[in-house]
């Protein structure tokens, strides 16, 4: 989602926290991958799109003060297996792409991929089956 803007203030809506151009949004209910790109457009902004290492550290950061080991959608999947594509239609480039180590994995049904609260900074996403899961809408 886009922080309104107007002389020179930007703000995001409750419950939203501010990072550079965009505002993020972490679910506190779980829902499939579809269900909650579903529920992040109901909110005028879609799962998110992640375009650099600083806004991956910065989420990274974020999902580490969630209460609980929660994982998190992000707006990239394949359906198409290895087709990597981000929600919004930017280009995945495996270069600025934070997989953890010996990820993504071989497997047909793992087709959706979660932030890994666990992880080691900033390497962290994980493909996983695109059932319940927490969300972060942008």
């Amino acid at each position: 989602l886009s922080p309104c803007t107007g002389q020179g203030w930007m703000c995001c809506p409750n419950g939203w926290k501010r990072f550079q151009n965009s505002c993020y949004f972490l679910s506190l209910d779980t829902m499939s991958w579809t269900e909650s790109e579903q529920n992040c457009t109901g909110m005028g902004s879609h799962l998110v799109v992640i375009n650099g290492r600083e806004e991956q550290v910065f989420l990274s950061d974020l999902i580490k003060k969630a209460p609980r080991r929660l994982n998190f959608y992000i707006g990239l999947r394949a359906e198409i297996m290895d087709q990597w594509q981000w929600v919004d239609k930017t280009p995945y480039n495996m270069t600025a792409a934070f997989w953890r180590r010996y990820e993504p994995s071989e497997g047909d049904d793992e087709k959706c991929v979660v932030m890994h609260r666990d992880s080691e900074i900033p390497n962290n996403w994980n493909n996983v089956r695109c059932q319940m899961h927490y969300r972060i809408c942008e």
